[in-house]
Formats: structure tokens, sequence, C-alpha cells
């Protein structure tokens, strides 16, 4: 963690910091209500300061559990002077199950940790039983939207996500993989992947 990076998280978590106790009444927490988007994992945060930029119509909500990350984007948020942004540097699990029903319009989940080996695979974050928490706080119509540059990730996901009751795949076809979403900006992340020659692999969903 850098100094500025810790300054960061001590200066700035008053304005931008998002505890535990705050999740029963997330919206409070901003500074008026409105649609919430919920970003699991961000990382350095580039493509969830992004989407606070390019809709100030909307709440962004980030969780990571990566403390410079979290400090490095409430530096780029200030810096900015953006006020619909907050930050969770908790659990992702715990935090969302604090969350009332149907308080989310959009849950992002992209490249989360791919857990390559198949003895770590149940580690990964994508299983039945968190993807059913999570639908059930998302509201009716909202979306569900995951990208991983895994290919065997990838297929997990659907495996996952497909028999979802809940859940409605909005690619083209009615099912297996979505375009690219415009929610979506590009990141060091995915510049990795495909540097590595990985395919990127979008998946849409729709709470039902």
């Amino acid at each position: 963690m850098t100094s500025a990076q810790a300054d960061a998280l001590q200066r700035l978590w008053p304005r931008y910091g998002v505890d535990l106790a705050d999740a029963t009444q997330i919206q409070a927490r901003f500074s008026r209500p409105a649609p919430l988007t919920l970003e699991i994992g961000f990382g350095s945060g580039e493509a969830t300061l992004w989407r606070a930029q390019q809709d100030p119509t909307r709440n962004v909500l980030g969780i990571e559990v990566h403390r410079p990350g979290v400090g490095g984007l409430m530096l780029r948020a200030a810096q900015a002077d953006v006020d619909n942004l907050r930050v969770a540097c908790t659990d992702a699990v715990e935090f969302i199950e604090a969350m009332p029903s149907a308080s989310i319009d959009t849950a992002i989940i992209e490249f989360p940790d791919p857990w390559p080996k198949k003895r770590h695979h149940k580690r990964r974050l994508v299983q039945p039983a968190f993807i059913a928490m999570l639908v059930e706080r998302i509201a009716p119509g909202g979306s569900l939207l995951l990208a991983t540059d895994w290919a065997d990730y990838a297929e997990h996901m659907l495996e996952v996500l497909e028999p979802a009751p809940a859940l409605r795949n909005t690619a083209p076809d009615g099912q297996g993989y979505a375009p690219r979403s415009a929610m979506r900006p590009p990141t060091r992340f995915e510049e990795r992947g495909l540097r590595r020659g990985h395919s990127v692999f979008d998946l849409a969903y729709r709470r039902v």
C-alpha cells in the first residue's frame, strides 16, 4: 500500500466508506436514493469509477477486500469529485447477505479470481448458494452481468446460472455468452488476460 492510498483510506472513509452495519440501509449512505449498481470485487476500481462518472443518475457501490485498491479508488474519486460512489472493504458475501431484498438494480462480477486449480474450484465466488442469495437482492427487471477470461470458469458460470429459476439469459439467442456489455470498460485485468492469449466471455442475465 502506498502512503497516498493509506492516507485516502483514513481521510476519505467518512465520505466514501460504508461499513457492514450500513448494508441494511445502503441508500442512506448516498446523497440521494437512486438505482444501485453493485460491483463485487473491483480490484483497482478503474471500472467502478468509470461507471459512477458515466451515469451520475445512478448510485454505485463497490465491494473489495484489497485495501490498497480501496484506498486508490477513493483517492481518484475524490480527485474527480465523484459523489455517487461508495466503497465497502469487507467480505462481499457477508455484506450482500445483510442488504435488503430487491435493493440492487445491477450486480456486476467481472474477472473474479478464477482459482484455476481443480481442487480450488470450490473457492470460486460463483456458486449456486451465492447466486441464489444475490439474486434475491436484485430487483425484478434488474441485471446480473459477469465477465471472465478463463474459459473453464465461463463454462462453470453457465452451469450455475442457467438453472437459476429467477434468472433469464439475455444473450441474443437466449443462451450462452452475451456481447460485451456497454457497462464494461477495458481494464488492466482484461488487457493482461488478452496478452496471455485468453478470450473474454461475457454473461448477461435479467431478474424475472
